[in-house]
């Protein structure tokens, strides 16, 4: 199953890229799309970030590609108990 979905997120972005206008069409515009660009160019960044999300999936690096967006999103950041410096 894990491969089947590993195939449509590495396939699935470059139909994204080339039939943005007929996906952008049928989901229409909304507000907050303007302002990254419009719904086209929210197309072409969502895919994007679906295709390299599977390959850092694929290869296993997903902590270490996406690891400073984790840490920038509060939330998402798993606290550990940081150790107290040895001085």
């Amino acid at each position: 199953m894990t491969y089947i979905l590993y195939a449509i997120g590495l396939i699935g972005p470059f139909f994204l890229i080339k039939y943005r206008e007929r996906v952008g069409d049928m989901i229409g515009e909304a507000e907050w799309m303007k302002k990254v660009g419009g719904v086209y160019s929210f197309l072409i960044i969502l895919a994007f970030f679906v295709f390299f999300w599977t390959l850092a999936e694929i290869t296993g690096t997903i902590d270490i590609i996406f690891g400073p967006i984790i840490n920038i999103i509060p939330g998402l950041h798993q606290n550990a108990a940081t150790p107290a410096p040895d001085f």
